[in-house]
């Protein structure tokens, strides 16, 4: 385990806190990878990894928490729940990390039924905030 990665973290859990979301842009590379759990491509680059994020953070909303995580090396995966209109949701981040930014972030959800609600919140999201975006 190296120390950025723990820095990295650190800053992650504190900006999905609420505590510091301006330092999000910075924390991601500009060459970020973002893969979604309902989008069939991978987005590139920082801007729009720091779109779908801010769309994710409003989407799960206040209930979101951290319940697992798992670090090797320069990657982690952390796994969470909430809920959204009553329908449980289970998933997990899957992080990597170079020279203290996020390269990678991965989203998986479970099961189906939160996939379809995940999907359905953040295209409308994605809509008011960016009318180019779509999910």
């Amino acid at each position: 385990m190296t120390d950025r990665i723990h820095k990295v973290l650190e800053s992650w859990h504190q900006i999905m806190a609420g505590g510091a979301s301006e330092g999000l842009r910075e924390l991601l590379s500009p060459e970020c990878t973002f893969w979604s759990p309902v989008v069939h491509t991978p987005q590139q680059g920082r801007d729009i990894t720091f779109l779908y994020l801010g769309a994710a953070s409003q989407v799960f909303g206040t209930d979101f928490r951290y319940v697992r995580q798992i670090i090797q090396a320069d990657s982690a995966m952390l796994e969470f729940e909430c809920s959204i209109e009553g329908i449980h949701i289970n998933g997990v981040d899957i992080i990597q990390v170079e020279n203290g930014q996020i390269t990678d972030f991965k989203v998986m959800v479970r099961p189906l039924k939160a996939v379809n609600k995940v999907h359905e919140r953040m295209m409308s999201m994605l809509e008011t905030m960016a009318p180019s975006a779509s999910a």
